[in-house]
């Protein structure tokens, strides 16, 4: 796992996009694994410019989101089809055909999960599957207690999680309880994965998913098995971490990210 400090949150998200950027322009037909989130919208936004700038195309780009709310229709404003549709899809000149979802009207949940599997399969598997973490350090909705190995499926939301994300429903009560997501197992089979933190909310969920022991209650701590993981975070999330100062040494001295340098 390469863990990468960067000294703001907005120098944080820049180098995320420039990495996924990066990563299409070397191979064009990409598949590319979303997620969702406050953070992730200003990705999306520095992603958007680089395409209208011309300097990432996105028309042979396929996308496989993390996850779904079970029971909203992609046009609900609060489903992730819409939060995609509207932070990237519409601002980029992809192929909406190639843009997936979990279906969260799907009346078969388990045969929405396998479907949903075989369609990444189809697709080659994801090429570069971005992340954020809860505060409970899940991935996806893979929350505490999930299989290590689990593939896409139902998953009931934590109660903490239904806090979190119901300041986003009108009510908070109208929150779905369950939602589809990528299994941890899905996400681990992503030839590359990169994960944004910010902010000193997530420092002590990032010391545990980075330098903790691997562990079911942390799903993001299953990452430190991958083989071609990196985490980027801003100074304040990295403040907890016992390596920092190791982690600005790679940022300087590692000749993959030379490139990235400003």
């Amino acid at each position: 796992m390469d863990v990468i400090i960067r000294g703001t949150a907005d120098e944080a998200v820049e180098l995320t996009a420039a990495i996924i950027a990066d990563a299409i322009n070397a191979k064009p037909e990409f598949t590319l694994g979303l997620a969702t989130g406050k953070t992730m919208e200003q990705v999306y936004a520095k992603l958007a410019d680089l395409n209208k700038a011309g300097k990432v195309d996105f028309s042979r780009v396929s996308t496989f989101n993390l996850d779904e709310y079970i029971g909203l229709a992609p046009e609900d404003k609060n489903s992730y089809r819409y939060y995609m549709n509207y932070h990237l899809f519409s601002r980029v000149n992809i192929d909406m055909k190639n843009t997936h979802l979990p279906d969260g009207m799907a009346k078969d949940e388990v045969a929405e999960g396998e479907r949903y599997e075989k369609a990444i399969a189809a697709a080659g598997g994801i090429d570069l599957q971005l992340l954020g973490i809860g505060c409970d350090g899940h991935i996806g909705f893979n929350e505490p207690l999930s299989s290590l190995t689990s593939l896409t499926g139902a998953k009931v939301l934590t109660p903490n999680t239904l806090e979190v994300n119901g300041v986003y429903f009108n009510p908070p009560s109208s929150m779905p309880k369950r939602a589809f997501t990528m299994g941890v197992g899905t996400i681990m089979a992503a030839r590359r994965t990169v994960m944004l933190i910010t902010g000193k909310v997530k420092a002590e969920i990032a010391k545990k998913a980075i330098e903790g022991p691997v562990s079911a209650m942390v799903t993001a701590s299953a990452l430190q098995y991958h083989q071609n993981a990196v985490v980027i975070l801003d100074e304040a999330a990295a403040s907890l971490l016992e390596m920092k100062d190791y982690c600005r040494m790679l940022w300087e001295n590692d000749p993959k990210w030379k490139k990235f340098h400003r």
